[in-house]
């Protein structure tokens, strides 16, 4: 229970900051879409959101009565704070975001083993999946791909498929730019959130 309150808490903080700040800043920045004086548009993943000012409340547009899962509104909220409309365009392990060494354990259980295990034997469900996320293919691997879950912290999934001789392995690559708009924890759910994705559209 409290890490649900840890998150409603964050939740909030980060819509109070934000509610001071122009909204027109906000979509310029996030590279998101402003569709009315108060609201934005957010597509993330394969689901759409409207988010309102001043309270930044979460609305899935298609379905009204979906509830929004708490991460993933931090997530975003703590990208449209820190984001600025800009790529760094080198790609960097995990460890390379500063301060990711204390989350590097969290990171690979949500992300990288849950990525190998599922697509490791299966790397055609993982260009499915992809697909449908709008992904764009990258010639590395066996398999693997570009997300702009968020406009302006891309990420990359690379996938080995693993044989009798050698197992499945995995990478997740971050923008160089990415510590500069994401702490090492919410970098790790950006990760976590599109694996789990990817394994929900792929079943």
């Amino acid at each position: 229970m409290a890490r649900v309150d840890d998150y409603q808490q964050a939740r909030d903080l980060a819509a109070k900051d934000l509610a001071a700040r122009p909204l027109e800043e906000i979509a310029q920045c996030s590279g998101f879409e402003q569709v009315t004086s108060s609201t934005l548009r957010i597509a993330f993943l394969d689901r759409t959101y409207l988010v309102a000012r001043p309270a930044f409340e979460f609305v899935d547009a298609n379905d009204a009565s979906v509830q929004v899962p708490l991460q993933e509104q931090v997530l975003i909220l703590h990208y449209l704070q820190g984001v600025q409309p800009q790529i760094g365009g080198k790609w960097i392990a995990y460890r390379e975001i500063p301060g990711a060494g204390f989350y590097f354990g969290a990171f690979m259980k949500r992300a990288i083993d849950p990525l190998k295990k599922v697509f490791g034997p299966n790397a055609e469900g993982l260009r499915r999946a992809a697909t449908r996320l709008q992904a764009r293919p990258i010639e590395t691997g066996s398999t693997a791909f570009e997300f702009r879950v968020l406009p302006y912290a891309p990420i990359q999934l690379i996938l080995w498929e693993g044989d009798e001789e050698f197992p499945a392995e995995a990478n997740i690559l971050f923008d160089n730019l990415t510590g500069n708009y994401l702490s090492p924890e919410d970098a790790a759910w950006l990760a976590s959130l599109t694996v789990y994705r990817l394994m929900a559209l792929a079943r």
